[in-house]
């Protein structure tokens, strides 16, 4: 079961498709995106990341970060963001310590589920009923941006 609108959301420190260090506290005072996704290059999560990536100019203007996870290294990451023009990190959580944390595990994947952090690393939003296709403006909608 997802963590809950009003919790604090869990801290972590993982690599991005590039190997950088992403900390969430590294957003410290911005709205987060936080989405988990299965597996990287498969139809839905494709239509999940090209959505938050036709989406980037209303995401950037309204100050908000997107990060993708899955279970998936950095070099599947850096094939998907390349292959599709992505055009915000995917972060690499192949220990899933960000999955469990998050309460999204699918028995070695991530479920489809995208949380919403405010400013404060509190949850402000949470989508267990995601629409691929849809998804980035769903979310801009549900925050009422």
């Amino acid at each position: 079961m997802p963590l809950t609108v009003g919790s604090n959301a869990p801290a972590f420190t993982v690599k991005d498709t590039n190997g950088n260090t992403v900390s969430l506290s590294d957003f410290q005072g911005k709205t987060v995106v936080l989405y988990f996704y299965p597996k990287d290059d498969t139809p839905g999560c494709t239509k999940q990341a090209c959505s938050f990536r036709d989406a980037t100019e209303e995401y950037k203007n309204k100050d908000v970060v997107v990060l993708g996870v899955s279970a998936d290294d950095e070099v599947s990451h850096q094939a998907f963001t390349q292959k599709y023009n992505l055009t915000f990190p995917l972060l690499a959580d192949t220990e899933q310590a960000l999955i469990k944390a998050y309460d999204v595990d699918g028995g070695g994947y991530a479920k489809r589920v995208t949380y919403v952090i405010d400013g404060n690393g509190k949850i402000a939003h949470v989508d267990a009923s995601v629409n691929t296709s849809t998804h980035a403006g769903d979310v801009l909608a549900a925050l009422g941006l």
